[in-house]
């Protein structure tokens, strides 16, 4: 799961935590339907195999994959510039990785 803090590197976009929509424990399939519904426009995870796991493309929303090494606030950090640029540039039902080294 993602720290809702990460919104501090995303200014200008409003964001909501899987936690906050009260999504906890839902598996990822209903988890993307839900998404879909709410009006996500980019959908953040941590999750790499999702997208083998799950059917994205044709989606109405974009897919940021974070692999920071960790999912810790500090972890992520690093990526802020990466971060802004995939969830800037991301298509709906495109996924764009975004990682430490690139």
């Amino acid at each position: 799961m993602l720290p809702r803090l990460l919104a501090r590197e995303l200014p200008g976009h409003r964001v909501a935590t899987v936690a906050a929509q009260g999504w906890t424990g839902i598996v990822n399939g209903e988890l993307l339907r839900r998404a879909e519904a709410a009006g996500v426009e980019v959908f953040l995870t941590a999750d790499r195999k999702m997208e083998y796991q799950q059917r994205l493309s044709g989606r109405t929303f974009g897919v940021v994959v974070i692999a920071a090494g960790g999912t810790k606030l500090e972890d992520l950090h690093l990526l802020g510039d990466a971060l802004r640029e995939a969830v800037a540039s991301v298509t709906p039902g495109e996924v764009l990785h975004v990682s430490r080294g690139g």
